[in-house]
């Protein structure tokens, strides 16, 4: 019951600061991470707590982003100047910490990683970063109904997949490319 009454708790206060759009992905996010806890042996209720979790500094303006930042004492890279909508991922960890009171670290890090990945990561930190990519509601993405079926077979050859399908995206649009994405996909390629 405890566990029940708390997640309904967060699903409500994230539900106040993201707009219906996101609040929907935010939902897709914390269902299939569920499910690729399920799947995996992975610990369902952090799975369900980093997938809500995981965009709540999604729809921060840019500027509260790097006051957060500032203010935190958290670094920005280069590319996170020049396009401050990628910090969601490590002020989104700052907040679940300081707004919302998780403590455990390894959802901290599946929520600051989600986007960009990184070498070594957890079991919950894949399924966070592969749960925002196959949620039901993403339309966009190519080889979709492919990834999706890998997902629930091999996880660390998605991530290889999902990583290369960003990182040719982000080439072809000519977006600036973080180096960790480019770092992360070299580290699972290889292993």
């Amino acid at each position: 019951m405890k566990k029940t009454s708390h997640l309904r708790k967060l699903r409500k206060s994230v539900e106040k600061v993201q707009d219906a759009r996101r609040f929907e992905h935010t939902l897709g996010v914390e269902y299939t991470a569920a499910a690729l806890a399920m799947r995996f042996g992975g610990d369902i209720e952090a799975a369900r707590v980093a997938g809500l979790l995981h965009d709540c500094a999604k729809c921060l303006s840019d500027e509260k982003k790097l006051s957060i930042c500032r203010k935190n004492h958290l670094s920005v890279t280069e590319v996170e100047k020049k396009n401050p909508f990628l910090l969601h991922a490590k002020v989104g960890a700052c907040l679940a910490r300081k707004k919302y009171g998780v403590e455990n670290p390894d959802i901290l890090n599946a929520i600051r990683n989600h986007t960009t990945g990184r070498k070594g990561m957890s079991l919950l930190e894949k399924i966070i970063f592969v749960a925002d990519y196959i949620e039901p509601g993403r339309k966009h993405a190519p080889r979709l109904a492919e990834i999706r079926r890998l997902a629930f077979t091999d996880l660390d050859q998605v991530l290889v997949e999902i990583l290369r399908d960003t990182l040719r995206y982000l080439e072809s649009s000519d977006g600036d490319i973080d180096p960790m994405t480019e770092e992360t996909w070299r580290y699972y390629s290889q292993h």
